[in-house]
Order: C-alpha cells, then sequence, then structure tokens
C-alpha cells in the first residue's frame, strides 16, 4: 500500500496566505495572574506570572495563592518595550502538539488556511503531518513559513509516506535503503509506513533509525499478516498510529484475522465492520501473552498514537453526524466529503445497531490496553487524523482528549500526553511540551478550569447556567501563543467562520443530513 501512495500524483491545497493575525514576539512578555497546568503531570499552582524573552521562558513566578492576595512588589517587573497579558483567573497550559495531522486534501477542498487556523484556535502550535500528503516539497515550505512565522501556522514535523516520489518500485531491501537515505538529504523529519514485505520494513526502519530519524506506520491489513507492531518496534520504531496492528500482535490461537470469506479490503464497509470486531480476538486483557506484548513495547520505548477520535463514528454514528460545530465550521466540500459514497471514510451504507455495539466493544479492549500502557510508564500521545469521518479539524483534536479521559487517563495525564509526550516522542521536548523555564514560548491560555471539563477547550465552548438561569458558554481558547506570538483564539475561529460562510454563500448551499 505504500507504493500505491507513493506512484499517486500528488494534488496540493491552496498554500497559507501572508501572516496577519497575532501580536508579537516581544522583547519582553508578561503573562500575569495565572493558574499553570505546566504539562509535566504536576498540580496546577497559581497565580503566577510567566516571564517571556526573545521567544524563551526565562521566569515563572509564584505570586500569590487562592487565599492570599497578590503583593505588586514581588512580581516580575515590565521592561521597557514589553507586554503584558492581564490573565487572573484563567488558566495556562502548553501548546497542544497535534501526532496525526494532515494539512487539509483536494477531496476536502480544504485550504490550509483553514486547516492552520483551527488549529491554532484549539490551542495546537505543534503538528506532525503523516505522510506529507501535499507533497513534501509542500510541505517543508510551509514547515519553513510557520517556523519563520510568515504565516499563521502551528510548527510542522513532516513524515513522509514511504515509497513517496520513488521513480521504481521498492522491492528489495536496497531499494529501501537507497530511498530512506535519499528521503532524509530531502529534508524529511521522519516516515510514516503503511507496510510492504518484511525484507523491505525491516531494512526501511533500521536505516532510518540509523540516520536519526523517527518513524511511525499504519500497520494496514494488506500487510499485517506478516508484519505487525510488535515486529516494527523490534526494527526500530518509534511509533504507532490508530490500533491497526497491535491486536494482532495479540493472537494466541490464529495468525489472521478472522475475515469473512467474501472479504473485500477495498469495501470500506466490510473493511471497517470487521476492523470493529479484531480486539475481541486478540488476547484477552491482563493475560499472559497481553502482558508479555506490553512489556516488550514498554522496554522498547514505543509511543502509541491512538487518534481515538477518528473512529468515534463508527461507536455513535448519530453524535459525529450532528455535532454542533458542523453548521458553523465545517466547509460545504468537507461536508459533501464526509457523506455516503466513494470518499475514504464515507462507508456509511447499512450502519448501524449492530456494527456500534460492535464498536462499542472494540473501544473497551482497546481503550484497556492504551490506558494500561500508560499505567506501567508507556507513553500515549495525542492524534486527530482529522479531515475525515465526520471529524473537524482542532475539534477533533480534543475530542481525542476526551476519549483518553473515558479510556482512563486522569485529566493531568490527558494534558501531558497532549503536550509533554508529543513533544518527547518528536524528539523535541528540549523545546517544547511544557511550560518550563529554558522552552520556548508556547503557551495556551483559556479562562476555565479544563481539568474540570475539557469540553472548555472546544472552540464552541462549554454550556453553563448563568446566574440569572440562563444557558451561556464558557471557555474556547482566548489566546493561543507560539513561538511568542500572541493569537486571538476567537478571531481565528471568526476568521474560519468567514471563510465556511463565503463558501456557502458563493454555493447558496445548506447543510442537510443524508437521505434528508
Amino acid at each position: 500500500i505504500s507504493l500505491f501512495f507513493a506512484m499517486l500524483p500528488l494534488a496540493q491545497i491552496e498554500k497559507a496566505p501572508e501572516k496577519k493575525e497575532g501580536e508579537g514576539p516581544f522583547s519582553q512578555l508578561i503573562i500575569r495572574g495565572v493558574t499553570l497546568i505546566n504539562g509535566t503531570g504536576a498540580p496546577p499552582f497559581g497565580p503566577v506570572d510567566i516571564v517571556v524573552e526573545n521567544n524563551r521562558i526565562v521566569q515563572i513566578k509564584t505570586v500569590g495563592s487562592p487565599i492570599k492576595a497578590i503583593n505588586p512588589e514581588a512580581r516580575p517587573k515590565l521592561k521597557e518595550g514589553g507586554k503584558e497579558l492581564n490573565c487572573e483567573g484563567m488558566y495556562a497550559l502548553p501548546g497542544f502538539i497535534d501526532m496525526h495531522g494532515h494539512i487539509g486534501g483536494t477531496e476536502q477542498g480544504t485550504p490550509a488556511e483553514y486547516v492552520f487556523k483551527l488549529w491554532m484556535a484549539h490551542g495546537i502550535t505543534t503538528i506532525r503531518d503523516p505522510s506529507c500528503g501535499n507533497g513534501l516539497d509542500w510541505v517543508l515550505d510551509e514547515k519553513k513559513k510557520s517556523a519563520s512565522n510568515t504565516i499563521t501556522a502551528p510548527r510542522i514535523f513532516a513524515y513522509t509516506a514511504f515509497g513517496q516520489g520513488s521513480k521504481k518500485s521498492i522491492v528489495t531491501a536496497d531499494d529501501a535503503r537507497e530511498w530512506v537515505q535519499q528521503n532524509a538529504k530531502n529534508g524529511a523529519d521522519g516516515i510514516k509506513f503503511f507496510g510492504a514485505s518484511p525484507e523491505v520494513m525491516d531494512a526501511a526502519i533500521r536505516e532510518n533509525k540509523k540516520l536519526g530519524l523517527r518513524s511511525c506506520c499504519h500497520h494496514a491489513q494488506t500487510d499485517v499478516a506478516r508484519w505487525n507492531v510488535l515486529k516494527s518496534a523490534r526494527a526500530g520504531m518509534t511509533s504507532m498510529e490508530h490500533w491497526y496492528g497491535l491486536p494482532e500482535a495479540l493472537f494466541t490461537d490464529k495468525t489472521i484475522q478472522n475475515y469473512p470469506l467474501d472479504y473485500n479490503y477495498n469495501n470500506e464497509f466490510n473493511r471497517f465492520e470487521e476492523a470493529g470486531k479484531l480486539w475481541k480476538q486478540a488476547a484477552p486483557p491482563y493475560s499472559e501473552y497481553w502482558n508479555k506484548v506490553m512489556n516488550e513495547l514498554l522496554s522498547l520505548d514505543f509511543t502509541l498514537d491512538p487518534t481515538f477520535n477518528i473512529y468515534d463514528a463508527n461507536r455513535d454514528l448519530q453524535r459525529a453526524r450532528r455535532a454542533e460545530w458542523h453548521e458553523l465550521y465545517t466547509l460545504p466540500s468537507l461536508w459533501r466529503f464526509y457523506q455516503p459514497g466513494t470518499s475514504h471514510g464515507s462507508y456509511w451504507f447499512n450502519w448501524g445497531t449492530e456494527q456500534e455495539v460492535e464498536w462499542k466493544n472494540n473501544y473497551r479492549l482497546w481503550m484497556t490496553f492504551v490506558n494500561e500502557y500508560k499505567n506501567r510508564g508507556g507513553r500515549v500521545t495525542a492524534g486527530s487524523d482529522n479531515g475525515f469521518i465526520y471529524q473537524t479539524y482542532g475539534f477533533g483534536y480534543i475530542r481525542e482528549l476526551e476519549l483518553l479521559r473515558e479510556a482512563g487517563f486522569h485529566p493531568l495525564e490527558v494534558i501531558r500526553s497532549a503536550t509533554l509526550y508529543g513533544a518527547q516522542a518528536l524528539g523535541a521536548e528540549k523545546d517544547l511540551g511544557s511550560v518550563e523555564v529554558g522552552k520556548l514560548a508556547d503557551i495556551i491560555i483559556v479562562n476555565a478550569n479544563p481539568l474540570k471539563n475539557l469540553q472548555v477547550l472546544y472552540g464552541t465552548g462549554a454550556i453553563e447556567l448563568a446566574k440569572d438561569g440562563k444557558a451561556v458558554r464558557s471557555g474556547g481558547v482566548l489566546y493561543t501563543i507560539k513561538d511568542g506570538i500572541v493569537y486571538d483564539a476567537k478571531k481565528l475561529l471568526a476568521d474560519v467562520k468567514k471563510i465556511v460562510d463565503d463558501a456557502k454563500t458563493k454555493e447558496n448551499w445548506q447543510l442537510k443530513q443524508p437521505g434528508m
């Protein structure tokens, strides 16, 4: 499948326009009076003043307590030319890291500005693009512009699809090593695999590791019978995407998934209906073999990036389809892409109670493994894979955080997976992933406590009861600070709404549910 992907002609979406948003960077930025959730797993503390100079956090000073008034004399002094941000009563977190962030797609009709602003509006300041679907040169150009802050975008880590750009079939170990070496020379940060022969997979992963790059894999059913997650980890792969290849590594009474005899992988209804029955075919939780596989993955410092949200519709289609942000923030072209049809992930014909019940049971077993992996010290990250299956960019990432919570993670563990663990998985923890002295100034400001309700992180916020008895919205990220530049997250979301409104007006379009 990787070679198939590599030989497809790349269709590139519209690049992000020149940046017009954001204030800064400033010679000095002081975030005043905020309660800090620093991403390390530490409990919240504050109020603190966070001092940033030249895009580095230089001081985090406690200036009071919930029962002790702030002493103005004890606060860090603002220097000439500096900027203060009054955030008393608010919460600060590290910038989120989306470990599975595709930068739009031509089939979805989603330009880069739309995708980037949805991410930034939800506090996502770093993404890993797994497969560089717009082409490596295209992604590296946007990466460069993001790094120089000439566009409004998260920082980008580019993981090329294995075989992408190859002018010949990759059939031998030498072919694989040659492509991997060229990929590194081209400037990629890593590789995303889908599968290949054992000889090719082993050679490519080992060569990539030798060159100091990282890797991930969607272990597609087309090759998983001969190469699963455990084999990838042994060869030196650094992370896995979704869950494909993990149940197969846990088989004890079979070597191949129990496919119906009329199964066809290219029939996505077939593919995803049967995928919902896969975890129950694996070794049961906490059994001897289940523990053995988990402990070996832990010993190899292997990262799980589950992307729970992208299959959420499989267990509750109506919920995903009727999510309240679709009306305001989902482009008409993206909504059409989601509908039952021939698009990838549009397999919603005859999807009903039986399929959803299987997937609910599938999630219970999947979440049990992921939660226990975290409990034993394993690294679990947050990735969205949005732009498919009714998951709209940014919103789907926050849904991922909710699903990690459902899996059993404490809210502080959820935030750590979304921040520090993502930075570690990227090899970027020296600069990113936590709000600590010496790190880059990637910080989110929210006017509600996300630990009490992760839904306050959605751009649409969470519903609360006001003193007058009326329903009001609270939350939504207020400020996204990336590289010391302060972005008004609400304004970014308004820009996205305008993009959507303009598209609706141009097409005279209204959102309608399938068949209605």
